[in-house]
């Protein structure tokens, strides 16, 4: 399988490579329009950015309405790339004025929060979900199956598009302004700490299995939902002593 698929039924989603196919036209569309902004709809990417916290659900609803019209699962407008790169723009201003920063290592925090942060750990984490979803999730085939039941990769970086942005209101905001908790020497500041780290990872898992859960050619999606008992037993086990805040900022920050 090519590792990005295109974004249209094709022989690569069901497992052959086009030797034929040019290198732009197995970048998913999302990515190739990523510098076309006069097309790019930001009051639909603000609502679903909106609504990914308050009624996740309603966001996937508009799949099906997407299939239908475009033939794709994925959705092939960036301005929600676009949206969540500015948000992440935004908090490394804050945190840079929180450690000191200057202009240049601002810009460096801006950066990688922006690629590695989401762009890059979005890229592998979405090829692993494809890869399970495509290998462990499909229903068996049947006359009812439609012929292109399968997981789009454009698809599975949208699912951690969505997931990411609670993740980001939780690690991002949220967590800046806790810092004169969090990182004080008492039970009830590791508490609040490691529970603000819990709630965060416990929404991008909960967020990736709805978003494979909408897809009606799945089954077995509850397995997305495996990674929240590790989760779990690593927070009760991390209350006995140990604060992710006080050992995980000083690494990310280099202070």
């Amino acid at each position: 399988m090519s590792v990005l698929p295109m974004s249209s039924p094709s022989p690569l989603y069901h497992g052959g490579f086009d030797s034929h196919g040019s290198l732009n036209s197995r970048i998913p569309v999302i990515f190739r329009r990523l510098h076309k902004f006069s097309q790019m709809d930001f009051e639909l990417a603000a609502w679903q950015l909106t609504y990914l916290c308050v009624a996740p659900k309603r966001v996937y609803r508009n799949v099906y309405f997407h299939k239908q019209t475009k033939n794709t699962w994925a959705r092939d407008d960036p301005a929600i790339l676009v949206l969540v790169s500015a948000c992440l723009v935004v908090s490394a201003i804050a945190w840079s004025v929180v450690y000191s920063y200057g202009i240049m290592e601002a810009f460096g925090l801006a950066l990688l929060m922006i690629v590695r942060d989401f762009f890059l750990v979005g890229i592998i984490v979405a090829t692993l979900l494809w890869f399970f979803a495509n290998q462990l999730l499909l229903s068996p085939p049947s006359h009812s199956t439609p012929q292109d039941a399968v997981v789009e990769w454009a698809y599975a970086f949208d699912v951690h598009t969505n997931a990411f942005f609670p993740l980001y209101l939780t690690l991002y905001i949220a967590q800046l302004f806790l810092l004169p908790v969090i990182l004080k020497n008492n039970w009830i500041c590791l508490f609040v700490s490691n529970t603000l780290y819990l709630a965060a990872f416990a929404q991008y898992i909960y967020g990736v299995y709805l978003g494979f859960n909408a897809l009606p050619f799945l089954v077995r999606t509850e397995l997305l939902l495996a990674p929240l008992l590790p989760l779990f037993t690593g927070y009760v086990v991390s209350l006995l002593g140990f604060n992710v805040a006080q050992h995980v900022l000083p690494l990310y920050f280099g202070s």
